[in-house]
């Protein structure tokens, strides 16, 4: 009877810090001899479980023994295991393939495998899973308050699994290997991203503290992301040239690549702006060419600050007072700012090709559909020109 292994945890210096890793032996056929192969599983960052027993706890909410225990995948592949080697191969930063993921899309793909995916469906056989359980569990988080753009998300993140698993040979490689390829799910929102009118903006702006002022201002005049902003060091400022190239963001902690291939244009740098900047630069400690122009002074200018703080603690307050309607767990952030950008381009009839490159889009469709919004002036004036084409000067009411 096969020995059940629970492995051994251990410390290891990684690129995103210490990390708790499971450690577990394997016995492989090579060369007509079998081998202990020693093989590891990524746990959870030292500073997220201080202590050993944390960690252990971590092992036993993410149940990875079946991945351990049948290592060679024979016989029935549990969803872990296929999550597991799917971490491994494509979200891990030593050991992820030759073409990886987005580091915005491995930041987005490691929470929902470990709060959602693999909680729910690990201890399930893979090619067990039915695609009308699937639509049931969406739509049971969807009566929790979560949106259909974040459920189709999910969705398509367990397709890559599979997927990654029948390229991998651990599963069949037809389309009945794959359940999700029969899951319905909608991929539209209820939700409509507040949009701030440029009389908003600036009393924002004004209500504002420096350096939040000026970060404020950098990414509703040029669109950039709030990873964009923040992943700025001051050599990528060309105040010569009027203009900022983006070349990293920070996103979930570290430093990685632009979300794609168009938001690695540069963005031009206004007279307004460019002034704004200089000042904040004057100001600060950290002025060099290899500082980041929005530092954490707590961690003495070693990192940027962090985006989701300073919505918390600057933003939302600042917009509240402007008048922008915010209600109970609606999401409000620096990315409403270049909804709000986009839309106030588009309603003052500015090319849309202009827009699509100013916030570079990959194509217009995203620009128009997606971040224009229409406002309410705009609305009110369409009705009115609508209104007095039907009704010339000087017509009333029932004549």
């Amino acid at each position: 009877m096969a020995t059940h292994q629970r492995g051994w945890l251990r410390v290891e210096k990684r690129k995103q810090g210490k990390t708790w890793v499971l450690r577990y032996n394997v016995t492989r056929e090579s060369d007509g001899e079998r081998k202990r192969v020693e093989h590891t599983v990524a746990i959870g960052l030292m500073r997220d479980f201080p202590h050993k027993s944390d960690a252990w706890a971590e092992v036993e909410r993410l149940h990875p023994h079946e991945q351990i225990n049948e290592p060679e995948f024979r016989g029935r592949v549990m969803f872990s295991d296929l999550a597991f080697h799917f971490q491994k191969h494509e979200l891990d930063e030593q050991t992820r393939s030759i073409t990886p993921l987005a580091p915005t899309t491995m930041a987005t793909y490691r929470p929902i495998l470990k709060n959602y995916l693999i909680p729910r469906w690990g201890r399930r056989v893979a090619l067990g899973i039915e695609p009308l359980e699937l639509e049931e569990w969406l739509h049971s988080l969807r009566q929790k308050g979560l949106e259909w753009p974040t459920l189709d998300k999910m969705k398509r993140v367990m397709s890559s699994v599979y997927q990654h698993g029948q390229r991998h040979k651990l599963i069949p490689r037809g389309d009945q290997a794959n359940p999700l390829n029969l899951v319905r799910c909608h991929t539209t929102s209820d939700y409509e991203a507040s949009i701030l009118t440029p009389q908003q903006a600036f009393i924002v702006l004004m209500d504002l503290p420096e350096p939040e002022r000026t970060l404020t201002l950098l990414v509703a005049a040029t669109g950039l992301r709030i990873s964009e902003a923040l992943g700025l060091p001051w050599k990528d400022v060309s105040f010569e040239r009027n203009r900022i190239e983006v070349r990293r963001a920070w996103v979930g902690s570290r430093i990685g690549e632009p979300k794609s291939k168009a938001s690695k244009a540069p963005v031009p740098l206004s007279p307004i702006l460019a002034e704004f900047m200089q000042g904040w630069k004057q100001a600060t400690a950290y002025a060099h060419d290899r500082d980041w122009v929005f530092p954490s002074t707590k961690l003495k200018g070693q990192k940027p600050r962090v985006g989701s703080l300073l919505t918390k603690s600057y933003l939302r307050p600042a917009a509240a007072k402007a008048g922008v309607e915010l209600k109970e767990g609606q999401r409000f952030g620096f990315h409403n700012l270049r909804h709000s950008l986009a839309s106030f381009l588009v309603n003052i009839k500015t090319d849309v090709k202009t827009v699509q490159s100013l916030l570079r889009h990959a194509n217009s469709r995203i620009t128009l559909d997606i971040y224009t919004h229409a406002m309410e002036d705009a609305k009110l004036a369409a009705q009115g020109g609508n209104a007095g084409c039907d009704f010339p000067a000087g017509a009333k009411h029932g004549g």
